[in-house]
């Protein structure tokens, strides 16, 4: 299933003749990093990083995404307000939130607010592959 998802992945991004551009938005490096590596393993992505939600509002506010992912708990600026701010700039990208504490309610509110998805982490490979194919079809 993983080699189908990557191929159509591929195929999809050939199709309209360039990679898809993901925003992954997260506060630790390492996690943003990581996700990165799982995009690398295909041609079919052109990743960028937030390390913070106003990071990342500025930049789907400067910049043009296919997607965005983005955690739920982080400080300073909540992953629901980035959810919401992204959703007012830009109401019809995805965004895949991610996240490894959140409870019930947030993860319902992130529903409510936009969410294309939600992955728990930790985040497996084909997991995050299959979303990201069923996301951009």
């Amino acid at each position: 299933m993983i080699s189908e998802n990557m191929e159509r992945l591929n195929q999809m991004a050939k199709e309209r003749g360039h990679p898809f551009k993901i925003l992954i938005v997260d506060d630790e490096e390492w996690v943003g990093e990581v996700f990165s590596e799982f995009c690398d393993v295909t041609n079919a992505f052109e990743v960028e990083h937030a390390r913070s939600g106003l990071e990342a509002v500025e930049k789907v506010r400067t910049n043009e995404y296919d997607l965005v992912t983005v955690d739920l708990i982080m400080p300073e600026v909540s992953g629901l307000e980035v959810l919401s701010a992204i959703k007012k700039i830009s109401p019809k990208i995805p965004v895949m939130v991610i996240t490894g504490n959140a409870t019930d309610r947030l993860v319902n509110e992130s529903g409510l607010l936009g969410a294309s998805r939600v992955l728990y982490k930790p985040v497996v490979f084909e997991d995050f592959i299959e979303e990201l194919t069923s996301t951009l079809k």
